[in-house]
């Protein structure tokens, strides 16, 4: 979807009647403890999502609480409730939100819950016997009804409901409008820049691509307007053709918006146009014997050509519409997603929402999509694979959001249809891989239990571990693992903040991450002390519905020595029950002969082939690769803001000489030790001591 900058149109706001409502970013809040360091999140392409806990089976009996008292409750609810569109809201003896429904009269679809005798699924009686109380909200129509029912699903997670996973924000393509020469970036999150917007984008792995191939065909500068304002001379993205050097006014400025312009056209989908107006430029060039501007043309056709051929397929007849097809098996859904924006495909992401086995399909869907866009503008056109109901009511909410007419079917005949079964394809190869990943990790796990004598398979494995050089930039690093496999987006960073640290002791800063984890855990921050009472039942359920906050399991980098360490720091916390184990690396830090060790038992040897050796390898490696991230990061930060001086025995002059051959710090830290020493001024021992400056390892 190509958009400018403006005000979108919002929905007239619901009246409230019992309760207010919870605010939209709480949920998400429980999982950033505000005491720790800000998560590092992985690129968004990296990042997997993964299969939701089952609810307890619709088979099971009812349990909860006797049917009279929960019949009872809705019966006083429907003396009380309105004629009118709402949404109402099933909460139990702890004030948690059970189930939250919306009605075109809640009168009347309350009463449905009350009749004694009438049948219902297992589901519903056990929902009915857990209901003590009915909180109701009305609105002044169904449509706003749906849009508020899908907003308060995402906010609070109620058991019976269907739950939207892994939702996040979608990255797009920014061409910025705020400045003489514009700017080619992605954008995540409001969109609030002056400028022209392109997508959404599936991932953020899919925008850099399109990027990069857009800069080869349009060379629009990517660099930040504080660096395009201090050129002196162009930089290397102009040396290998893929910025036009506006900078240091390479192009002029009507040069310059001709190439913003095509760009702009091209994502706008007038493709076929842009690249026709480029091959006529070929050919008169190469009429003119201008044989080196017709090669420039070439080359930006190619580039063209294979940013569409990277989007694989690309339909013929649909312009701008979003795909959903679900896939149902083993009591799992998948919901594949792809995107098609001006005649392209932008990309396709999976979803594994939560539900219980008794939702159907369409079920599942229906309450997927409203959630959805609850946070997300919709395109034209809504495909489904799967017929649901209220498809109208759906349209006119989606409608409201957008501003303008937004049409969902299910394609019956022709090239949607075909499009549609090819989601449904990936829908199910999707939900077979992830299946298959689950129960391969459920295996593993079960070994950690007959391996290390644990008395369950873990939930949550918390990996620790510490990246610094000579006591430099020093950070600490938490990564997380469950049935699922890695859980990035739990993953926690911390930047080492004792005073009077002795650089290099690992113990030391062991005892501060650890002390910073759990004394989180143990203590909540005064923050959340001060939430109110809906406040942290939201957050509770969020935790309790997403992931546990406890680890099972606790694995730090190290030998006997850091385990004893980390062992004392436990007990003066009070928690001697969690479960330790630290991994030693083997001679010569060799892969296959590491030891473990465990408080109060013989060190742990396995065979260099056994799958439990080679599962605690990769959450050991994982949480290397995720520390030394988090250090270079760092470190880079502090080299930027720095410069060269802090190198020895680089001076000002060759300094000087340094950014006049590379161009940018980043081109100089790329350089290999002969690249150096082509630098006038630089000898061989300097180029080796820049070179060992910017790669020295971090320990």
């Amino acid at each position: 979807m190509d958009t400018d900058k403006t005000d979108r149109p919002k929905a007239p706001g619901p009246r409230t009647t019992d309760a207010a409502l919870p605010s939209p970013d709480r949920a998400s809040q429980a999982l950033s403890p505000p005491d720790l360091d800000p998560a590092t999140f992985p690129a968004e392409e990296d990042e997997e999502a993964r299969l939701p806990d089952l609810p307890e089976d619709t088979t099971d009996a009812v349990a909860d609480g006797p049917l009279a008292v929960g019949h009872a409750a809705i019966e006083n609810a429907v003396r009380l409730a309105p004629t009118s569109p709402g949404v109402y809201r099933m909460l139990n003896a702890a004030s948690d939100v059970l189930y939250v429904g919306k009605a075109k009269n809640v009168r009347k679809r309350l009463s449905s819950y009350a009749r004694v005798n009438a049948p219902q699924p297992a589901r519903i009686l056990r929902m009915i016997a857990a209901t003590v109380t009915v909180e109701i909200v009305s609105t002044s129509t169904e449509t706003e009804a749906l849009l508020l029912e899908a907003n308060l699903i995402k906010q609070l997670r109620p058991r019976f409901n269907v739950q939207l996973r892994d939702d996040k924000s979608f990255p797009y393509i920014l061409i910025t409008g705020d400045h003489w020469a514009p700017q080619i970036l992605k954008h995540r999150g409001a969109q609030t820049r002056p400028g022209r917007y392109f997508g959404p984008f599936a991932s953020a792995g899919a925008v850099n691509r399109t990027i990069t191939a857009l800069q080869r065909a349009f060379l629009i500068r990517s660099c930040t307007d504080a660096f395009f304002e201090s050129r002196t001379r162009p930089c290397l993205l102009y040396q290998i053709r893929r910025c036009a050097g506006p900078c240091t006014r390479e192009i002029d400025f009507p040069g310059y918006t001709e190439l913003v312009r095509e760009a702009t056209d091209f994502l706008s989908g007038r493709s076929h146009l842009v690249k026709q107006e480029l091959a006529h430029e070929m050919e008169k060039a190469s009429g003119e014997l201008e044989f080196e501007t017709a090669a420039l043309y070439r080359d930006r056709l190619a580039a063209l050509s294979a940013i569409q051929s990277q989007q694989g397929i690309n339909p013929r007849t649909v312009e701008e519409a979003d795909l959903f097809a679900i896939h149902h098996e083993g009591g799992y859904s998948c919901v594949e997603v792809f995107f098609f924006r001006t005649g392209q495909n932008w990309g396709n992401r999976a979803y594994f929402p939560r539900a219980e086995k008794s939702f159907t399909p369409e079920e599942v869907l229906a309450s997927f999509l409203a959630q959805f866009y609850d946070d997300k503008p919709p395109p034209k056109l809504v495909l489904l694979s799967h017929e649901i109901e209220e498809c109208e009511l759906l349209a006119d909410a989606l409608s409201v959001k957008a501003g303008s007419r937004v049409e969902v079917s299910v394609p019956k005949r022709g090239e949607k249809k075909e499009l549609i079964a090819h989601a449904l394809t990936n829908a199910r190869e999707a939900l077979g891989r992830k299946l298959a990943d689950t129960a391969t990790q459920g295996r593993l796990l079960q070994g950690l239990v007959t391996t290390l004598g644990l008395s369950h398979p873990p939930k949550r494995i918390e990996v620790y571990d510490n990246s610094h050089i000579q006591g430099t930039n020093a950070v600490g690093a938490m990564i997380v693992a469950g049935p699922d496999g890695f859980i990035k987006n739990q993953y926690r960073k911390f930047n080492i903040k004792s005073q009077g640290l002795t650089p290099g002791d690992d113990y030391a800063m062991m005892r501060e991450v650890l002390q910073r984890r759990f004394k989180r855990l143990l203590t909540p921050a005064e923050g959340d002390a001060a939430k109110t009472k809906t406040e942290a039942k939201a957050d509770t359920k969020a935790e309790d519905d997403s992931f546990p906050q406890w680890p099972d399991l606790v694995i730090i980098d190290g030998g006997r020595g850091q385990l004893n360490a980390a062992r004392e720091i436990f007990e003066g916390l009070g928690l001697s029950q969690l479960s330790l184990l630290a991994v030693a690396k083997g001679p010569d830090r060799d892969a296959g002969r590491e030891t473990l060790f465990m408080p109060d038992r013989e060190a742990i040897k396995l065979e260099p082939r056994d799958p439990v050796l080679y599962f605690i390898q990769r959450l050991r490696d994982e949480a290397h690769r995720f520390v030394i991230g988090s250090h270079r990061k760092l470190r880079k930060k502090d080299i930027r803001e720095a410069g060269l001086q802090e190198i020895p025995g680089i001076g000002p002059s060759r300094k000087r000489a340094l950014l006049h051959h590379f161009g940018t710090l980043k081109e100089i830290e790329r350089a290999s030790i002969a690249d150096l020493g082509k630098v006038p001024g630089v000898s061989a021992e300097s180029a080796r001591k820049i070179f060992e400056f910017f790669h020295a390892r971090p320990g």
